[in-house]
Parts: C-alpha cells; structure tokens; sequence
C-alpha cells in the first residue's frame, strides 16, 4: 500500500471514508455499535436518533460500507462492517471517548480504551495527522 501523499485516488478514497465519520449521528451509531451487533430500535433507543433520520443514516454508513446488516424475519441488525471500521472506531473512542466507560472489547481479551488511546498518541506523536488517515 502506497502513502496517501503518493496517490490522489487513495486521498480522494480517504477524504470520502472521512467525510462519513464527520457526522454527529453516524458516530453515534458506529460508536454504538463498536460494543457489538444490534437492531434498529435498540440503536433509536440508545443514541435518541429518531426515525426516519436513523434510517437515513444506517443506509449512508451501509453505502459507505462502514456497516453491514442481517435479517431475522422482519428485524434488521447492523453491526461494523470489517476490522478496520473496527479500528477507526476504536480510535475515535480513544481519542475522544471517555475513558470510564467498561468498553465491550475489554471483557472479550482485546486491548482496552487507555492501551489504544496510548497507542494512538505514540502513532501520533511518530507520524501525525497521515496515522489516521491509513487506517482508514
């Protein structure tokens, strides 16, 4: 994989992938669903996003392919799409989050919210901005 500053087609990609965490409501969700799997109500319920906005964000995370979806009769449940949505996220929430909060990761063996956040600052403090930006 090429740096960013080597490809205009991987920085518009980038740009795009980044324009789509940049929304209040879409964070929420993914934010939400960083602790796992859930269905639409319980997302409405959790974030206070009311349909039809709810929808109209789950469908622009599922066009940007940050989320994907499985039917179970008439229910519709969402979850993170890869392991790199995975990985934004979770350095979102390192970056931003509270620490406080029991995150789901930590109670399945992954590195907790404070190992990424201190992960995230030396990336940071090495490589800048473009860290993020190749995550993604």
């Amino acid at each position: 994989m090429s740096a960013l500053f080597q490809s205009r087609e991987l920085a518009d990609a980038a740009t795009e992938k980044i324009r789509v965490f940049a929304q209040p409501q879409r964070l929420m969700i993914l934010s939400y669903l960083f602790g796992g799997e859930r269905g639409v109500a319980e997302i409405e319920k959790a974030t206070g996003i009311a349909q039809p906005t709810l929808s109209q964000q789950l469908a622009e995370l599922r066009r940007a392919d940050l989320v994907v979806t499985r039917r179970e009769s008439k229910l519709v449940y969402y979850r993170l799409a890869s392991d790199n949505v995975v990985l934004c996220v979770r350095t979102l929430e390192a970056m931003f989050g509270r620490d406080e909060i029991l995150e789901p990761a930590e109670e399945q063996g992954q590195p907790s919210r404070r190992a990424v956040k201190a992960a995230a600052q030396t990336v940071e403090a090495s490589l800048g901005a473009a860290a993020f930006a190749r995550i993604i």
